[in-house]
């Protein structure tokens, strides 16, 4: 077995190691993993193991600023290389643990070992043998683990991610140095310690927690003077170069020197230190013990994981500080006074409670002055009737810790505004335990651990109400109770309030009740019962906001969808994406915006009505905002439509979106998720028709080359009944083309016909040439699909007389591989190819991967039935590239089917079934049984039998000699 500090070496599996320069193994082979930057690429999917990471995260985690000439083009050729590098000797790249994700890659840890992975068991190994007191055990994990370091982590590799790692990795490496030294200050090593401490001090001049433990290690070998000397020289240092004074850690450790505190500084009681002819000091004379909690609540549920952070054992030697934030009403001083009550009984000298009245409606903020003074009558420093020492805050906050030095306590802050309000409040007695409530995220308070609260859980939700109401009740009730808790957005406040209007109502039924907060427009009214109220206390989060943080608090109530960015509330504010940033930032910090995932953001349900309702105050605000995200959301889906942005003459341009290229905007409509029918229905709603049918014409491509054809169709169908009301007399015809692709696209192709039939009639009535273009060959695609290749060629060389006038790239780039798929079926194979490679030509101009894919794929096919194997493998190779790099599921499992065959007919069956693996398992990865179909559709190829094409022969001829002709000038 190997040693705790080492990784395994047998077996035939990967190991990798970052704890000094980047390696790798498989078995005991030493991998090559070539140049530098293909190696800090590794790094950045490595270090987040099973977490996708887009294209753009990994180009800017490894280039940084200067990104190479090619752009995210070099990803993929990067990630080939490591899978061939990774994988078994001929496994192939399917044997490598780099996985392809839709927008990105992820690394597989599965039957991968890592040295970081080690680190942590060993770290948790060494954590757990200092808390349960076998300290000789967790100095030997520590030194363990300190072995696994190598020199610098991610020694040389260059790029952001490699730098930002290195540093972290570092500083946990110093981490474990001084726990290490933390735990042979307590055995007594103080000697074996002292040289160890020097050397890492002057490498680390700055570190006040080293500076820390070397004057205590100086203290115990009976080293006094070095150890004053020792807080000199770093405070001289710091006031001189960084202008700041020692942190309170350090100088509670210089006090302690001072007062020669041994059990502070060495753990030992002082007796064990005071010669033997000394008498004993003095008794203390007695003091009154205080418990100021408040009365603990009823009905008191769930919270178990955060309830179980607050009552970990406090470090004995200082004092532990832990914070608790949320938003309003969401039960953070229950939370505190419940683990204060458990605790208790291990604070011999009491439990205090102060109230800073931070977030409180009616009452001014605490002064600390004030607070420091009653917290001095409470310990007995001055009598009740006294006014306590008078003086500024520095000499009170004095008198508090000195009066606190000898005392183990919990104190509890509620309701604080700000960490400067805290820090002078802090005792000074070891072992004692401070909790701190707010609605802010104290960040510059020192805080061991912190607890950022959220509403209940939906069970827990109901238990709270079902306790208050009483009784579990009918069916009916239960479920009523079940959606009381949803509406008061599961908050403890909303709860309690709803149970006290129901005691107080017993005639009213739980589902009345339900029906009241059913109604957003007065559902905070409901929430109210004498002085407590969710609207007041919501209030007063907004009142204290900066007028640029409630400004983009209002609109945030108007998002169209429940989770947004930074480039939703930019486009809202007429901001740059850089300022929504911080905005949102310190609004979470304020607990007023969730953040769901990074650079997720949402607000809680309740707030969100409540942003609303503030938000009507200002309408022109609202309506500046919602015209700019709903722009946002039409040039984001232009441009990842692959219909080029000729498709869209009218409305905002695809090149406005804040994206590169379609890809990164494909990749944040993925983000959106379901929610993009919900963004078309709010358009209507608020009175954008255009914007809607915009949105709707931009996601048609989107959507259905991801099989979302009933989104497509509900999308479209929510804005058809109002078009008449759209000043884009295009919507009207192009609404039902999209509809009719969906149609079309799931092999209902009745359906579709009828769609695309009204779709040609109104743009003939209103003289619109490009929508009568693209219904015609749309009908074309889907008449060959279902085996009329004589109607389609008609219908396609209709729409190609009709492209050629408004010079549309993409239509006529679709004509031309449709059309040679009618050649193709019929056996024209001459013609076809002629017509494929035109249309590559134009795929290639117009710079779409995904159009480029399909158009190869056809390519490729046509050449398997001429049994030119070579070039089909080469071309489905091309195609297999192009629709994995963009994500396409069934195109890239169709393309995989047609290569396996190539490869076959070429007598490579092991790189065929190779193929047809892949195939299966990205078949594997697509929900429900209507795939293969789906493949066929959306490639508009269908193996039908020959028909007779003499009705269309005369247009058909004359449209591929235009065609081919044409092709071949725009080739050029």
């Amino acid at each position: 077995m190997p040693s705790k500090g080492q990784m395994s070496t047998g077996g035939s599996g990967l190991r990798f190691a970052v704890l000094g320069p980047l390696r790798a193994w498989r078995g005991d082979a030493q991998l090559d993993l070539g140049p530098v930057r293909q190696q800090a690429l590794l790094a950045a999917l490595l270090l987040r193991p099973g977490l996708t990471v887009s294209r753009r995260q990994l180009l800017d985690g490894v280039w940084g600023t200067e990104p190479p000439g090619t752009g995210a083009k070099v990803i993929p050729v990067y990630v080939h290389q490591l899978r061939r590098r990774l994988s078994p000797e001929g496994g192939g790249p399917s044997g490598s643990p780099i996985v392809t994700d839709r927008g990105g890659y992820r690394f597989d840890p599965h039957g991968v070992s890592t040295d970081v992975a080690r680190l942590k068991e060993i770290v948790a190994e060494a954590h757990a043998a200092r808390d349960s007191g076998d300290l000789a055990a967790a100095v030997r994990a520590w030194s363990a683990a300190l072995d696994l370091f190598h020199g610098d982590p991610l020694a040389a590799l260059p790029g952001p991610f490699a730098e930002a790692e290195r540093l972290r990795l570092s500083e946990h490496r110093l981490t474990l140095v001084r726990d290490k030294v933390e735990c042979r200050l307590r055995l007594g090593r103080h000697a074996d310690v002292v040289g160890e401490l020097f050397a890492l001090s002057e490498t680390h001049p700055h570190d006040e927690s080293l500076a820390a433990l070397l004057m205590r290690a100086l203290y115990a070998a009976d080293r006094r003077a070095d150890a004053l000397s020792v807080f000199a020289k770093v405070r001289r240092r710091l006031v001189e170069e960084q202008g700041a004074e020692p942190g309170g850690a350090l100088r509670r450790v210089h006090e302690a020197v001072l007062r020669a505190d041994d059990t502070f500084l060495t753990g030992a009681p002082p007796r064990a230190r005071r010669s033997a002819d000394q008498a004993p000091p003095a008794a203390l004379p007695s003091r009154r013990v205080r418990n100021e909690l408040p009365v603990d609540v009823g009905g008191f549920t769930g919270r178990d994981h955060e309830l179980g952070v607050l009552l970990e054992p406090p470090d004995e030697q200082v004092v532990t500080v832990r914070a608790v934030d949320g938003m309003a009403g969401v039960g953070k001083t229950a939370l505190v006074v419940r683990a204060a009550r458990a605790l208790r009984d291990r604070f011999p000298d009491g439990c205090l409670f102060v109230d800073l009245h931070g977030h409180r409606a009616g009452r001014e903020t605490a002064l600390p002055q004030h607070v420091l003074r009653r917290l001095l009558r409470a310990v007995g420093e001055v009598g009740e009737g006294d006014d306590g020492p008078a003086g500024d805050l520095d000499g009170l906050a004095a008198a508090w810790r000195a009066a606190t030095a000898a005392l183990r306590l919990i104190v509890v802050v509620d309701d604080a505004s700000a960490a400067g309000q805290v820090r002078p409040l802090l005792p000074a007695g070891p072992g004692s335990l401070v909790l701190v409530t707010s609605r802010q995220r104290l960040t510059g308070l020192d805080a061991d651990r912190r607890v950022s609260l959220a509403p209940l859980d939906i069970d827990e939700a109901v238990a709270l109400l079902t306790h208050v109401v009483g009784g579990p009740g009918s069916g009916p009730e239960r479920a009523a109770v079940r959606e009381l808790a949803r509406l008061c957005d599961r908050l403890p406040l909303a709860l309690r309030i709803v149970g006290a209007r129901m005691q107080s109502r017993p005639a009213w039924a739980l589902q009345r009740m339900a029906a009241r907060l059913a109604d957003e427009e007065h559902r905070l009214g409901e929430l109210a019962v004498e002085d407590r109220s969710v609207e007041a206390a919501f209030r007063v989060s907004y009142d204290r906001l900066a007028e640029a943080e409630r400004r983009a608090f209002r609109v945030m109530g108007l998002s169209p969808t429940v989770e947004f960015d930074r480039l939703a509330l930019a486009a809202m504010l007429g901001v740059p994406a850089s300022d929504a940033e911080r905005v949102l930032e310190d609004l979470v910090e304020a607990s007023l915006v969730q953040q769901s995932v990074t650079g997720r953001y949402r607000l809680h349900d309740l707030v969100a009505v409540y942003a609303r309702r503030v938000a009507a105050a200002y309408p022109a605000e609202a309506a500046e905002a919602r015209a700019g995200v709903f722009r946002l959301y039409v040039a984001t889906a232009r441009l990842a439509s692959d219909w080029g942005p000729s498709a869209f003459p009218t409305g905002p341009r695809a090149d406005t979106a804040p994206f590169a290229d379609g890809e990164e905007a494909s990749a944040w409509l993925d983000a959106v998720g379901g929610e993009l029918v919900d963004v078309v229905a709010h358009a209507v709603a608020a009175g954008h028709v255009d914007d809607a049918g915009r949105l709707v014409e931009g996601l048609c491509d989107y959507l259905t080359r991801q099989g979302r054809y009933h989104e497509c169709r509900v999308a479209a169908e929510t804005v058809l009944p109002l078009v008449a009301q759209a000043t884009d007399r295009r919507l009207a015809s192009q609404l039902r083309t999209c509809v009719g692709i969906a149609y079309g696209l799931q092999g209902r192709y009745e359906e579709a016909r009828r769609r695309l039939s009204a779709a040609l009639e109104i743009s003939r009535r209103t003289g619109d040439v490009m929508e009568q273009a693209r219904a015609l060959g749309s009908l074309g695609i889907f008449a060959n699909a279902a085996g009329e290749p004589a109607e389609a060629a008609t219908l396609l060389s209709a729409s190609a007389d009709l492209a050629q006038g408004v010079e549309d790239d993409w239509l006529s780039m679709m004509y031309l591989a449709n059309v040679g798929a009618v050649h193709h079926q019929v056996g024209r194979h001459e013609r076809a190819q002629e017509c494929y490679e035109a249309s590559v030509g134009f795929a290639e101009r117009i710079g779409r991967p995904r159009i480029l894919s399909k158009t190869l794929f056809r390519m490729g096919t046509l050449q398997l039935d001429r049994g030119r194997y070579a070039e089909a493998a080469d071309a489905l190779s091309r195609a297999a590239a192009l629709a994995e790099q963009v994500g396409d599921v069934p195109l890239f499992a169709a393309v995989l089917g047609r290569l396996a065959t190539a490869e076959e007919c070429l007598g490579e069956p092991a790189a065929a079934a190779e193929f047809r693996s892949r195939a299966l398992a990205a078949v594997g990865r697509r929900p429900g049984t209507g795939l293969r179909a789906e493949i066929r559709n959306r490639l508009g190829w269908h193996q039908a039998a020959t028909e007779d094409l003499v009705q269309a022969r005369d247009r058909f001829e004359r449209a591929v000699t235009r065609s081919r002709r044409t092709g071949s000038g725009e080739s050029a």
